[in-house]
């Protein structure tokens, strides 16, 4: 048994985007969209990623921010429904140590002309080298780039 507990966690985020429900699905499916906003920002070293966007497919990432120990972001897309819902598994390590491990639900809700993208996160945070405090924190600053991807105002409270 470890002396550092698995903790469990799950939280909900909700966005509004100008931007249709069919706009908002192509930046996770166009491997170059979502690189863009996923994966790419200052401090950020990208060393891989790989996206393979269907039913059973992977996204792989590895990463390091500002010189740091490798980060990787491995993912099996589980359920995809075009311009309404993605579920996915991944798995997260840091220096090789496995950090966490979850299950993300995006839907992509029609809004008026645009779309409430809500983004459910429910995750196992591991041996104290990941919170879900910090998740959801990167997880809100994650949807903000996807705003600035799209055009829109960012929310820098967020």
């Amino acid at each position: 048994m470890t002396s550092n507990p698995v903790v469990h966690a799950s939280f909900t985020l909700e966005r509004s985007y100008a931007a249709s429900p069919a706009r908002v699905f192509a930046a996770f499916a166009d491997p170059a969209q979502k690189r863009r906003w996923f994966a790419e920002g200052e401090g950020w070293e990208i060393e891989q990623f790989d996206v393979d966007f269907r039913v059973g497919g992977h996204e792989r990432s590895r990463f390091r921010f500002q010189g740091g120990p490798p980060i990787t972001n491995d993912s099996v897309y589980q359920v995809i429904q075009p311009n309404e819902r993605i579920i996915l598994a991944y798995t997260m390590t840091i220096d090789g140590a496995p950090i966490s491990g979850s299950l993300l639900t995006m839907e992509f809700v029609p809004e008026g002309s645009g779309t409430k993208f809500v983004f459910t996160e429910q995750g196992a945070y591991l041996d104290g080298k990941d919170a879900p405090v910090q998740r959801e924190e990167g997880s809100r600053e994650l949807l903000e780039a996807l705003a600035k991807l799209l055009g829109e105002p960012v929310n820098t409270a967020a």
